[in-house]
């Protein structure tokens, strides 16, 4: 208990350091989010595989359903390979803030899925937000164009297509400046117990038995005003 009075104690005396630490990194942390991060987009669209059986073959469907959520982890692969990328960049390669390589559209494009699935979702990040729904679209739209020839089906259809998003989905504003917030009362707190750690002032008699030193006197703060009165 004396010990957590203590801390407290600490706490109180720096109060002043701590809020002035805790303003210049929240403050920092604002400025970074809202005037140096550019704002990242992301747009989805969404893929089906579902493969058409004939009516002798129904008594096959689970198995087939089975198979074809299998074969997506094949078409995320199709799907950032140059085979395809090179394709969409030559169509993306003019629009505003558009990767400026393959390896870049790349790194823009995740795919997705639920587990036992059917339905995948390749979605793209932008700084514009028109740019990553194009880069969804057309990735979308030459896969299924080509994984055809590739892999010789025809069991991939567009369920949705992908619209600019009106919001970005990062620099998330909020949790920034909660984490600003944090880091700074942390970093505030902790600069105050090494001022405190680190301050050999003698406050009281305390101090000086903790040193091991012997108090050989005190001297009374005199008041200046009246100080020059004794002269005159």
């Amino acid at each position: 208990m004396t010990s957590l009075i203590g801390v407290f104690d600490v706490i109180y005396r720096h109060m002043k350091l701590i809020i002035i630490t805790t303003l210049i990194v929240l403050f920092a942390t604002g400025f970074t989010t809202f005037f140096v991060i550019s704002p990242k987009y992301e747009s989805t669209t969404e893929l089906l595989v579902n493969r058409k059986l004939s009516t002798d073959l129904q008594s096959a469907q689970f198995q087939q359903v089975q198979a074809d959520v299998q074969m997506i982890s094949t078409y995320k692969d199709i799907i950032t390979s140059p085979a395809v990328l090179n394709t969409v960049m030559k169509k993306v390669r003019d629009y505003p803030e558009s990767p400026t390589s393959s390896e870049n559209l790349a790194k823009s494009i995740s795919i997705s899925n639920q587990q036992n699935s059917q339905v995948f979702s390749v979605s793209a990040k932008s700084a514009n937000k028109n740019t990553a729904a194009l880069i969804a679209n057309e990735t979308a739209r030459v896969f299924k164009s080509k994984v055809g020839k590739i892999m010789n089906i025809d069991n991939v259809s567009i369920v949705s297509t992908a619209t600019p998003s009106s919001k970005p989905y990062s620099p998330k504003k909020v949790l920034s400046l909660l984490a600003g917030l944090v880091v700074g009362l942390v970093l505030g707190i902790s600069l105050a117990f090494i001022r405190e750690v680190s301050d050999n002032t003698v406050t009281n008699e305390e101090f000086l038995k903790n040193m091991g030193w012997v108090n050989l006197g005190q001297v009374s703060e005199m008041d200046n005003k009246k100080n020059s009165h004794q002269k005159e």
